[in-house]
């Protein structure tokens, strides 16, 4: 893992250290291949490596078997072996998409993240979960394959959208309520910072994410889950949006709100902390409720798709208090619906 500042161009020397390999696969999606693609490519070659880039349409909805079989079936073409290695450049989408490819072709060849957006640095770029969207929920399709190698080049992230950067914090302020109090404390009074600040703060949630994860790196002790505090309503969200209405980030800022609800009548979660999350979510630009005419229905169908129940039972991951969180079979559909409704 490195993070830091023009780490793009350094790229072929860093990957040379890792991969004593020659041919690769650069994926990225149609917006950030025209930003940072040329880049990377010349970077693989001064260090001799060849790449192919494959570029795919942006959007959560390339994250497909279907898409991921035509990579396949470029990489095929191109020439690509056991002995290439995968480059996936973009954000979560693409680094979900990315190592998916990697961890199948060949039955395995290595991949190497280069996240875009802050909520890939701090998030999806860490713990080696790949996963494929299917009609029915996102990431229901998937293996676990670790990255050989994280690159968190911040000044990609000077290209972004205001809206793009924010959704990132939604990840971090998840992190800071299941682990980390002394950080959410510090996000109530984070203004525009400079970039030293920000890679602390990255470094930080990296730190969180992994710790936890490498504890239950295949999701089996029930630790991992932690992580997927917000996910179950916000994952729903998402879909019941058609991937389109609300940014991941955007979703899982409500499904925090909706999570804090269920925890405050479940957990004890205290009111005064209750409304200083979702004071904190709002401070970012991160919604908190509801459009009135969304279609809440569409959420309660989508629920019943998502692969934390198990055996008809909601696994549902609940706060007592900022810094603190654990999995809970007390919760019910009637309490989901319920918070949904209020949203």
């Amino acid at each position: 893992m490195l993070i830091g500042a023009s780490l793009l161009d350094q790229l072929g020397t860093h990957a040379h250290k890792y991969l004593p390999r020659e041919t690769c696969a650069v994926i990225s999606d149609s917006n950030v291949a025209r930003l940072f693609a040329d880049r990377v490519k010349k970077s693989l070659a001064s260090a001799g490596f060849r790449p192919t880039l494959i570029t795919i349409p942006a959007g959560e909805r390339s994250k497909t078997l279907q898409q991921a079989g035509a990579i396949c079936d470029q990489m095929i073409a191109a020439g690509l072996d056991r002995h290439s290695f995968v480059v996936g450049l973009g954000g979560g989408m693409i680094g979900d998409l990315s190592g998916f490819v990697a961890a199948i072709y060949h039955r395995g060849i290595p991949h190497v993240q280069i996240p875009t957006t802050l909520l890939a640095m701090v998030d999806s770029s860490i713990g080696g979960k790949t996963g494929m969207d299917t009609r029915a929920g996102k990431n229901l399709i998937g293996v676990f394959h670790q990255p050989s190698l994280v690159i968190d080049d911040l000044d990609v992230l000077k290209t972004l959208p205001r809206r793009q950067f924010n959704q990132g914090f939604a990840e971090i302020i998840k992190h800071a309520i299941i682990a980390d109090a002394k950080m959410f404390g510090t996000l109530q009074h984070w203004k525009a910072a400079d970039a030293a600040a920000l890679q602390r703060l990255i470094q930080r949630n990296i730190k969180i994410k992994a710790k936890i994860a490498t504890r239950d790196e295949r999701d089996q002790t029930g630790e991992r889950a932690l992580l997927n505090f917000g996910h179950t309503i916000g994952h729903a969200i998402e879909r019941a949006g058609d991937f389109k209405q609300f940014l991941h980030g955007e979703a899982l800022s409500l499904g925090i709100v909706a999570a804090c609800a269920i925890s405050t009548d479940k957990a004890g979660l205290p009111a005064d902390q209750h409304d200083a999350i979702v004071d904190l979510l709002e401070k970012f630009k991160l919604p908190i409720k509801l459009p009135k005419n969304f279609p809440r229905q569409k959420i309660v169908e989508a629920l019943k798709f998502d692969k934390k129940f198990e055996g008809g039972k909601v696994r549902f991951v609940v706060t007592p208090r900022i810094g603190a969180a654990h999995v809970t079979e007390d919760v019910t559909f009637d309490d989901i619906h319920e918070v949904i409704a209020q949203l």
